[in-house]
C-alpha cells in the first residue's frame, strides 16, 4: 500500500459494511503517513453525510489511523480541552488519494478528564442484523473496544498528555 506524503491533502471516506457512502472529510492534512500509520489535521473542513446534508466540522481536530486497530480517534482541540471521538471502524487503506474505512457504529466519546461513554449501541445492533455483520466482526470489534479503552485508561497513543497538541503544533506550520 502507498502511504500520502506529509503536507498533502487527502479525503477521509467512512463506509458502511454493506459498501454504502456514510460519510467524507472533503480535506485532511496528512502531518505523517506511512504504511501503518496515517495522522491528519483539519480545521472547519466541509463533510458530507450519506443523506445530502453537508456541514463545516467547528474545531481543529488531529485524526489518528492504524492499518492494524479496528478504531480511529480524533482529538478536538476546544476551549475547555481535549474532546476526542472514536470510531469503531475497519483499519483503514489508502488509495485514490483517499483514506477509506468501514464505520461499525460503536463510537466512544472521551471527555478531556478521560471519562468516557459508549455511543450508538441500539445502532450497531440495528445494523448488525440489517447488514449481517459476521460474528467474527462482532468478536474483533468487542477485542478492539477492550484495547481502546486500555488507551484511554493508560493514555497511551493518541490519549497521551502531549499527543494532540505536538500534532496540531506541527499543523499549524503548514498553514
Amino acid at each position: 500500500m502507498v502511504a500520502p506524503e506529509p503536507g498533502s491533502r487527502i479525503e477521509i471516506q467512512s463506509y458502511k459494511h454493506n459498501g454504502t457512502v456514510h460519510r467524507i472529510w472533503e480535506s485532511s492534512l496528512v502531518l505523517k503517513g506511512t504504511e501503518s500509520e496515517i495522522i491528519g489535521a483539519n480545521d472547519r473542513t466541509k463533510v458530507k453525510e450519506s443523506d445530502g446534508r453537508v456541514w463545516l466540522t467547528r474545531e481543529p481536530a488531529i485524526c489518528y489511523f492504524h492499518s492494524e486497530h479496528w478504531f480511529n480517534i480524533i482529538g478536538m482541540i476546544r476551549n475547555n480541552g481535549i474532546h476526542y471521538y472514536c470510531n469503531l471502524s475497519s483499519p483503514f487503506i489508502y488509495e485514490d488519494k483517499a483514506l477509506k474505512y468501514i464505520d461499525y457504529d460503536l463510537d466512544v466519546r472521551v471527555f478531556p478528564d478521560m471519562t468516557y461513554e459508549l455511543l450508538d449501541e441500539d445502532e450497531y445492533d440495528l445494523h448488525r442484523k440489517l447488514m449481517n455483520y459476521p460474528i467474527e466482526i462482532d468478536r474483533i470489534l468487542q477485542k478492539n473496544l477492550r484495547l481502546l479503552k486500555h488507551w484511554i485508561h493508560q493514555q497511551k497513543g493518541p490519549f497521551a498528555p502531549d499527543f494532540v497538541d505536538n500534532w496540531y503544533e506541527r499543523y499549524l506550520t503548514y498553514r
